[in-house]
């Protein structure tokens, strides 16, 4: 609708009951109960507020994108309600599932807005995933500046493509590990394949002749998939019984994974983690339920 550069009419519905049921989420009623709970009601009261014709400026007719966040700022003023930026496809990564689930997702929320601007998402298969992952195996942890990282991608230096770089500078010193970046963007490109994504990372990591990696690669790896701080892996040793060792195979974690439903919450320590939410019930390392009585 903004495309064309025309003038558009703004037009806000206000829906005045003190029984919402109008609005609907992914999560709650689905559409048949609304309509039913609708139904219930003796009067249901809706207000429309035609807004001022909007002419779009020079910049706005060039530019569709800024145009139509013009406007929805606007009509989110004249409702008086808070705006988000988050796409339908942002839903995946809010409600990912599984073992390896994303606990925190802002920074991956934040990670998929850039990339989605950068068109890096558009048409990524896995096969072109596995690629960048075998060129990135090839530089041997090397880390990459601003424009080898550009250069690496294929695309020239922007702004937004600094913020990409900069979300992985974790040393602050202007230099990243490419392999980050890959683990996050295939990440936030399939949510639900979390061990498809786990096995690329150990592709990347791995001794060529144990395919063991070590504990602190295997912990950078988890922080990223799971959106998380600090993640310390004593309890998954334990239960490996090779808490001398320190190091682990693919096979082996897709093992303990299989058998830990919430092998997230059970085997892993990271900041903030619900263990530490004291209310409800809360598992044991070893996967026994405790109550909170108890």
């Amino acid at each position: 609708a903004f495309i064309p550069g025309f003038p558009v009419q703004p037009v806000v519905l206000r829906y005045l009951n003190k029984l919402d049921t109008f609005s609907w989420t992914w999560h709650g009623p689905g559409a048949l109960k609304i309509l039913w709970l609708t139904l219930c009601q003796p009067h249901n009261s809706v207000e429309i507020e035609f807004l001022p014709v909007y002419y779009p400026s020079m910049k706005e007719r060039e530019n569709p994108a800024l145009f139509a966040s013009n406007v929805r700022k606007l009509m989110a003023k004249a409702l008086d309600v808070p705006l988000t930026d988050l796409s339908f496809d942002d839903r995946e990564i809010i409600l990912s599932r599984g073992p390896l689930r994303i606990h925190d997702c802002s920074s991956l929320l934040h990670f998929n807005q850039l990339v989605c601007r950068l068109g890096l998402k558009t048409g990524t298969t896995d096969n072109m995933l596995e690629e960048e992952a075998r060129r990135a195996t090839k530089l041997q942890g090397d880390r990459l500046g601003l424009e080898d990282f550009a250069q690496f991608l294929n695309l020239p230096v922007t702004d937004t493509l600094q913020q990409v770089h900069s979300l992985f500078d974790q040393a602050g010193d202007g230099k990243i590990d490419v392999r980050h970046y890959i683990i996050a963007l295939s990440t936030v490109q399939w949510p639900h394949k979390s061990m498809d994504t786990l096995k690329l990372a150990f592709k990347m990591y791995e001794n060529e002749d144990s395919g063991e990696i070590t504990e602190d690669d295997l912990a950078v790896i988890l922080e990223i998939m799971l959106g998380v701080k600090e993640v310390e892996l004593s309890p998954l040793f334990l239960q490996l019984q090779a808490s001398d060792m320190r190091k682990i195979t693919y096979d082996e974690l897709q093992c303990l994974i299989k058998q830990r439903p919430h092998f997230s919450v059970d085997c892993l320590n990271f900041k903030d983690h619900p263990r530490s939410d004291c209310t409800g019930r809360l598992q044991s390392c070893n996967g026994q339920s405790h109550n909170k009585d108890n």
